[in-house]
């Protein structure tokens, strides 16, 4: 069902794996090799997508410093800002290419946009369940974000947290649960796990060709990979939360929206390059979107499925 909600390694192409837990259906961003994506029509299976307001509730499980929350938090408050928008490019516009390529298509009843609402946020600096989590575990952990039916629960595990699956197959995930109505969404930090699977090219890359790593946007090379990946995991959750709405490929193991396009971030790029990427004077970072409080982001390119074309901010 979801895609791999992350695959933006060197040459690590995208290997989705479908998890199939009780009531819920789950895709993830997934690790790769050298393959370009097939060129396979990403197309819409007629299931619901998720549109207009769309609460977000968050648990932090482990430890995150407040300026970690701030950088992922305002994010998700740039997607959707009613507040003056910031300079273009923007993670709004690249937020509002979604609606325009996937939302705006369906021939449902209802609005053709989204409306990203920050409802609540939960910590659980204790480690609850230990620091090893199995994808069950994280389905309940996103269960105690007291979810809001049509809304989405983000999981964020940091960096001396493992997870079932990360580092080996993936990044991140996305599952569902129909019984609710919500959707969910996994994302670990990878900083001192494997930064160059899931933090590049904020990291030398373990494989392939090994150009000089780029300074991240933000400061953060792990949480700057997160935000990559919840990127990755918001475009496939929305397109297809449920399993049959936007995918490319077997639904067992489906391309998404961003994870069609594996590695691509600004035009011209390639396995082991992430395109011509906008360059802030004062900190030498790459980044591809401005968000709220002068913040800068590296996002991936989104899949156009009328031109089958990788489309990117710059």
């Amino acid at each position: 069902m979801g895609s791999c909600h992350f695959a933006n390694s060197t040459l690590l192409l995208l290997v989705v794996v479908v998890l199939s837990l009780a009531n819920s259906s789950m895709g993830s961003r997934k690790l790769t090799s050298l393959v370009q994506p097939q060129p396979n029509l990403l197309t819409y299976h007629n299931g619901p997508v998720l549109r207009g307001d769309i609460p977000i509730s968050i648990l932090w499980y482990g430890r995150f410093t407040p300026t970690q929350k701030s950088i992922i938090s305002d994010f998700l408050l740039s997607l959707t800002s009613t507040t003056p928008k910031a300079a273009k490019p923007s993670v709004y516009q690249w937020w509002s290419t979604i609606d325009e390529l996937y939302l705006s298509k369906t021939k449902k009843n209802g609005p053709v946009t989204t409306q990203i609402l920050l409802a609540n946020q939960v910590s659980d600096d204790k480690y609850s369940m230990g620091k090893s989590l199995t994808q069950a575990q994280i389905s309940m952990l996103a269960s105690t974000a007291r979810p809001k039916k049509g809304g989405i629960e983000l999981v964020f595990t940091a960096d001396d947290v493992s997870v079932e699956g990360f580092c080996l197959s993936r990044c991140g995930l996305h599952g569902s649960n129909r019984k609710t109505g919500t959707a969910y969404i996994w994302v670990g930090n990878s900083a001192t796990q494997c930064p160059g699977q899931c933090a590049w090219p904020f990291h030398q890359p373990i494989y392939g060709p090994q150009s000089p790593p780029l300074v991240a946007p933000n400061g953060d090379v792990g949480v700057d990979g997160m935000v990559i990946n919840l990127a990755s995991m918001m475009a496939g959750t929305v397109t297809n939360p449920f399993g049959d709405g936007y995918f490319q490929g077997p639904k067992e193991a489906p391309l998404e929206a961003a994870t069609a396009c594996p590695g691509v971030y600004g035009k011209g790029a390639y396995p082991g390059y992430a395109g011509d990427l906008l360059l802030d004077s004062n900190t030498g970072a790459s980044y591809n979107a401005n968000g709220l409080h002068g913040r800068k982001y590296l996002l991936p390119a989104l899949f156009d499925p009328s031109t089958s074309v990788c489309s990117t901010l710059v």
